[in-house]
């Protein structure tokens, strides 16, 4: 067992990207169970023994990382890269697109109510998302975008799936975002008022 950690942590280290299970398999001919239970051991001890590095799963890969809360120790040595900055309208566009896989840039602009030519690119660029392929259903078949391993490395989720639930949302009039609980605290303040009005004319003169 120990050796078979000792060659996961090898090629995870020699590879520098999120090596799939399948890989892993081929080269330590067990089953991918096995594999997994290795790895989580392998965590469990980095962990205990609060060790600089981690395992990290990215869906069906494992890639050997440094700790977040590290990352200010060994930026300024390591990478001279500016750092990505996303602005508020950047990050809003993401999490559009985190929560809607293979979503058009109509489709997020009538969500946001704004151009996102700007932002799109923008994630692009820090290789955030990336194109999931024309939606031939829809006229001009428009470009559909999706989020990459890179967004999930970055935000520490192992897929998708991770993603904390939305609150329930309606679209109001112009196509934008209503939290359902403005909703609700609308509509009660509305019968509230209808009551009130009821009430006043059945009182008494």
């Amino acid at each position: 067992m120990e050796n078979n950690k000792a060659i996961i942590e090898a090629i995870l280290f020699a590879a520098g990207r999120p090596v799939e299970i399948k890989e892993l398999i081929l080269s330590l001919e067990i089953s991918s169970k096995e594999i997994e239970d290795l790895i989580k051991s392998m965590q469990k001890e980095y962990e205990e023994q609060n060790r600089g590095i981690e395992i990290i799963r990215i869906e069906d890969s494992y890639q050997l990382c440094t700790k977040k809360e590290l990352y200010e120790y060994i930026y300024p040595v390591l990478d001279k890269r500016n750092k990505p900055k996303l602005s508020n309208a950047a990050l809003e566009t993401l999490a559009i697109i985190s929560y809607n896989p293979r979503i058009t840039r109509a489709e997020i602009e009538a969500i946001r109510g704004v151009s996102a030519d700007g932002c799109v690119y923008k994630l692009l660029e820090y290789g955030l998302i990336e194109e999931a392929g024309k939606v031939i259903e829809l006229p001009g078949k428009p470009m559909s975008y999706k989020t990459t391993q890179e967004f999930l490395k970055m935000f520490g989720y192992a897929s998708l799936n991770d993603l904390p639930e939305l609150p329930k949302y309606k679209l109001d009039e112009n196509r934008q975002i209503v939290i359902d609980e403005l909703v609700e605290n609308e509509e009660k303040k509305e019968e509230q008022q209808a009551k009130d009005i009821e009430t006043n004319e059945k009182e008494p003169e």
